[in-house]
């Protein structure tokens, strides 16, 4: 039988667009074996060109799955079934052999830190999903690198989809086409198989045309056999498999073994006003701000910020010590509802053309608009919410999906940095922890050391957002703004990180932790953010370079009086900003203490058990 021929399916005579002699024979099993366990109607190679994207946003125009803006230039927007909307955490899964491979065994109850599914418990989820689940569907082979191609930190995936805005959204997300096979060759990758699991004839009609299967998602992470699989979501987090699924939890699995780091951070690069530059990393949990400072406009005279990436890093110490980072997306995934020329200008400089809106509202003149735009709309002007209906401030609901994003290209931003797509990576010399705490924490603080830096990126906490399905504003544990996203064992994450400190001739970053969202006691924002936040990160700056401006509490270092520049501030209540409570830190180091023992367990390393316990003691003494 011709090797094209697997169980009576002639694979070759569905190829629609590219060839399957272009593929790299390890990947042309991939998309046989998947063709023939998947049933679609046609393949179609992805080569990423500009005539290829503009054909695919045209079909799904004529589709209705995406409606074109006709206010800006090569930009669309997609509404997506209600019930597909964001990143769905109790559906997304780690299979590994063992339980504790994946997450820590807690001592009570279930693991906050990642969920396991057994290797038996996939493989029948596995077959009551995926056989025929393309049936009447073109399946898109679409290759992507993580990072620029060619730099030693970058990596490779294949996914295979059958939805075209997964295509038209990873063009965007990733490098994606022809170039990516070339620079494989027999080299290995990541296999990422996504379907949004409605074959053809439908069973029942879609809402807004939009494919999903929300009774059967699955996200999926098989680490031991580099391979993602993803089922019934078509929502960017959990079918844009280059995202999160790859750049952190599977990528944080490889980091482990190759001796780097996969984080969930912004990169920025800011420049003092005589010309001395520096390079941040900076972890905050989703919809806490981390696009608006990584595209920051400072307002400190003669300051510069410029845009490495906003979401992601992967950082290696090269040979002469330096931690070295790159982003290794492509382009900016963002919240849009709270993006304003006021709080964050550059992005709404970089949406204005191609890009992919999801669950925004539309004005009736072809634009777009969200909670927090900031934009009256002109007379005569109505909207249109993400759920497809007219709309009024009367309604009682959003206009916008509080979870409505952009996917633009990161090339657009005016302020993207000159080193962005450096193959070697930037140098990383400082690293930001940080949430939304409305009382208790200050403004900033900087570790002690490498070892207490861990630990505080250990102790985050912050407001639950609406970046995944959790409701209200709780405060949750949410370490190294990872929770969500490890790909093992936190326990052994943890000591990975500790590990750095033993690199011969490592130059450890500096570490610290902001709090842009401390209130007063009539709930008003103590500190103006946004731009005004380029004076922590001068106090930062003069920190890293040696300067003598901090003084030490119980918790970490501060600004020394006089240290923080407030110059044309206006009034700034600091002794509340920066106000450090014996009682509030004695019932905080309490809630870490409880969290790290009873969700690491076992796990957790001394190391971090004695700085629970410094912190403690010092606490006590204040």
């Amino acid at each position: 039988m011709p090797p094209q021929l697997q169980n009576g399916l002639d694979v070759s005579a569905r190829v629609i667009h590219g060839t399957l002699d272009s593929l790299p024979p390890a990947v042309r099993a991939f998309v046989e074996d998947s063709v023939t366990l998947c049933q679609p109607e046609h393949i179609h190679i992805c080569d990423g060109s500009e005539q290829e994207n503009r054909r695919l946003l045209d079909s799904m125009e004529e589709q209705g799955i995406i409606k074109r803006l006709k206010k800006y230039d090569n930009c669309w927007l997609a509404l997506t079934d209600p019930r597909d909307v964001a990143r769905i955490e109790s559906k997304t899964v780690i299979i590994t052999r063992e339980q504790r491979d994946t997450v820590p065994i807690p001592t009570t109850g279930l693991s906050q830190l990642g969920r396991w599914m057994s290797e038996e418990a996939f493989e029948k989820a596995f077959n009551s999903r995926f056989p025929g689940c393309m049936k009447g569907r073109t399946m898109y082979v679409i290759p992507f690198s993580m990072g620029p191609l060619g730099s030693p930190l970058s990596k490779i995936g294949i996914e295979l989809s059958d939805s075209p805005y997964v295509v038209a959204s990873m063009r965007i997300m990733t490098r994606m086409g022809t170039p990516v096979l070339e620079a494989l060759g027999s080299g290995e990758f990541v296999k990422c198989l996504h379907s949004v699991g409605c074959p053809l004839p439908l069973k029942r009609p879609l809402v807004n045309n939009w494919a999903c299967n929300p009774e059967l998602t699955l996200i999926a992470h098989l680490p031991d056999r580099r391979e993602i699989i993803s089922f019934g979501s078509g929502y960017g987090g959990n079918s844009l498999l280059g995202k999160k699924c790859f750049a952190l939890r599977m990528a944080s699995r490889l980091a482990k073994e190759e001796g780097w780091l996969a984080e969930h951070m912004l990169i920025l690069g800011i420049t003092n006003p005589e010309g001395e530059k520096k390079y941040l990393a900076a972890a905050f949990p989703s919809a806490c701000g981390k696009t608006n400072l990584a595209m920051m406009t400072p307002t400190l005279p003669g300051w510069k910020v410029e845009c490495v990436g906003d979401d992601i890093a992967w950082m290696k110490f090269d040979e002469q010590g330096n931690l070295r980072a790159i982003n290794p997306e492509n382009g900016f995934f963002g919240v849009a509802p709270g993006t304003s020329v006021k709080t964050n200008p550059n992005a709404i400089r970089t949406i204005q053309q191609n890009t992919i809106f999801t669950n925004v509202a539309e004005t009736s003149d072809g634009g777009v608009y969200w909670e927090g735009l900031d934009e009256p709309l002109a007379p005569g002007i109505t909207l249109t919410s993400w759920k497809n209906k007219k709309w009024s401030p009367e309604d009682g609901e959003p206009c916008a999906h509080p979870n409505s994003r952009f996917c633009t290209p990161a090339g657009q931003c005016p302020i993207i940095d000159p080193a962005w797509e450096a193959p070697e990576g930037v140098p990383i010399s400082g690293i930001i922890f940080g949430g939304r705490r409305p009382s208790g924490v200050p403004l900033v603080y900087e570790a002690f050391n490498w070892r207490h830096g861990v630990f505080v990126g250990a102790a985050m906490r912050s407001e639950a957002t609406a970046a995944a399905e959790h409701k209200g504003k709780v405060i949750m544990h949410d370490p190294f703004a990872m929770r969500p996203f490890f790909g093992y064992n936190f326990g052994k994450y943890l000591a990975h990180w500790l590990s750095m400190a033993e690199r011969p001739a490592a130059r450890l970053p500096k570490i610290f932790h902001v709090n842009w969202f401390r209130k007063d006691q009539k709930g008003r924002f103590l500190w103006p953010g946004f731009g005004e936040n380029s004076r922590v990160l001068e106090w930062m700056f003069n920190r890293i370079k040696g300067e003598d401006v901090a003084q030490a509490t119980a918790i970490g270092y501060i600004p020394a009086e006089g240290a923080l520049n407030l110059k044309g501030l206006g009034d700034v209540n600091l002794k509340e900003l920066f106000g450090i409570s014996k009682a509030f830190w004695e019932k905080e180091v309490e809630e870490i203490q409880k969290y790290l023992e009873e969700q690491v367990n076992a796990d957790l390393p001394q190391e971090i058990e004695r700085e629970v316990l410094a912190l403690k003691e010092r606490v006590s003494q204040m």
